[in-house]
């Protein structure tokens, strides 16, 4: 396993994941909820910038790895998970919604697998539809963990709302995009399995 400074940040940001969770759940901290939404709000954001800096300087001082380039997704789509799972206990997120947005992932995630193994992974390569969709989801996250008026003029629990359902929408369609793009080869490895 290859170890830099990049996948160093990755696996600080899986270590951030259960930061996120537990200032809501532990109640040694003591923290209001407001304080509560505040320290969970800054852990995510942090997490986040992990996630662009350390591709970022993967690609810049050449330290790109087979190990990061798996490791950087998983932390992301757990990163995203526990936050939703969070939200929906908190009644800040419809239980459907964050099913979309999970089932979505573990789905695609599965497909891009296979297609891999297939050696046409490329054909379900991240679109610009999928960056869209996750740049929608990491600003509505945050919002729904604060949950309250930011600087006393932004209303984070609207603007987060609709962020996320947007999110929702996006992440259906960017599903059945990368279904129609691997369509012809899963057609094509059928036919020939019903030919064999």
């Amino acid at each position: 396993m290859p170890f830099n400074f990049p996948i160093l940040l990755t696996w600080l940001r899986v270590a951030l994941i259960p930061l996120v969770v537990g200032v809501f759940y532990v109640p040694e901290l003591g923290l209001s909820r407001f304080e509560q939404g505040v320290a969970s709000t800054a852990i995510f954001v942090v997490a986040a910038a992990t996630d662009w800096f350390d591709g970022f300087l993967a690609r810049r001082w050449n330290q790109t790895s087979a190990f990061g380039a798996f490791l950087d997704p998983v932390a992301d789509k757990l990163m995203v998970t526990g936050a939703l799972l969070v939200l929906v206990h908190l009644d800040r997120v419809h239980p459907i919604t964050a099913f979309i947005i999970i089932g979505r992932e573990i789905a695609i995630s599965a497909l891009r697998e296979w297609m891999a193994q297939l050696g046409a992974s490329k054909s379900v390569a991240v679109s610009s539809l999928g960056k869209i969709k996750t740049t929608a989801q990491m600003i509505a996250i945050p919002m729904l963990l604060f949950y309250s008026d930011l600087f006393g003029i932004i209303d984070t629990r609207a603007w987060g709302h609709w962020l996320l359902l947007i999110a929702a929408v996006l992440t259906v369609w960017s599903m059945l995009y990368y279904l129609r793009k691997a369509w012809p080869l899963i057609k094509k490895v059928q036919e020939s399995k019903s030919g064999a």
